[in-house]
């Protein structure tokens, strides 16, 4: 097939998911008698799914995501305190076209950052936008791009994008700028974008992390109106893997 006639044409088109199975769909044409229509459609099958698949790899890149953590990859064995029936419906991700939010609450090392960023992987296969970062590090971000004339664009992203994920909030102490910057973001999402968020902290110690008992009562009335809450419970992941890696103590 080294001088099939449509080689130089997909080269020149630059399709390059249907130049990589030309043999293989040309060989299945011939020995199950394909018409010519029904070799083209597995031919553009070919091309649409090495477009979703660069267009994921894309997004994923951008989105600061994990790859690695997925749904598939979380040990729900190791955390029988967690509702796997629920995290798999919200997998659908059919909460974010409701614009609902989703808080997971728990210790270090239980799962939460894993399950949220499993979930932002979820929409973006659903080609959802997705922007995934610490809190602290975001709001950092944020207050640096003042210094740089890229606020305007950051804040626009950070609102206008379908899942935004907050990790670890209220691990670090925030200035006053962050917090005002926080609520704007809770604010201005509330029933237009979804919020996944993950904090260490007992969700009755949420409203500390604003030191403003006015900006921590408007932001977090908005943000638990239309959510779903999780509290993880039980020991660390890294805690366990670590006892299982320490060599035994002799008699």
């Amino acid at each position: 097939m080294i001088a099939h006639p449509l080689l130089p044409k997909l080269r020149l088109l630059k399709l390059s998911g249907m130049l990589l199975t030309l043999d293989l769909r040309a060989a299945q044409a011939a020995e199950r008698q394909l018409s010519a229509t029904e070799f083209l459609a597995l031919l553009l099958d070919d091309e649409l799914e090495r477009r979703a698949q660069q267009h994921l790899v894309h997004s994923l890149a951008i989105s600061g995501c994990d790859s690695l953590k997925t749904i598939s990859t979380f040990d729900f064995l190791a955390a029988p305190g967690i509702n796997r029936t629920l995290i798999q419906d919200l997998a659908a991700c059919a909460f974010i076209p409701r614009h609902e939010n989703i808080l997971l609450c728990g210790p270090s090392g239980v799962g939460k950052s894993h399950l949220a960023n499993a979930l932002a992987i979820e929409a973006l296969k659903r080609d959802y936008r997705v922007l995934s970062r610490p809190a602290h590090r975001l709001l950092s971000d944020l207050q640096a791009a003042r210094a740089t004339g890229a606020h305007t664009r950051l804040m626009t992203r950070i609102l206008t994008c379908d899942l935004l994920v907050l990790d670890d909030f209220g691990l670090q102490p925030l200035s006053a700028q962050a917090v005002q910057d926080l609520y704007e973001i809770i604010t201005e999402r509330y029933e237009r974008g979804s919020l996944i968020i993950t904090s260490n902290r007992a969700f009755t110690e949420w409203a500390e992390v604003f030191n403003n008992d006015l900006l921590a009562s408007a932001a977090l009335d908005r943000l638990t109106h239309h959510t779903h809450t999780l509290t993880i419970r039980g020991d660390s992941f890294r805690q366990r893997d670590r006892k299982k890696e320490a060599p035994p103590i002799p008699d």
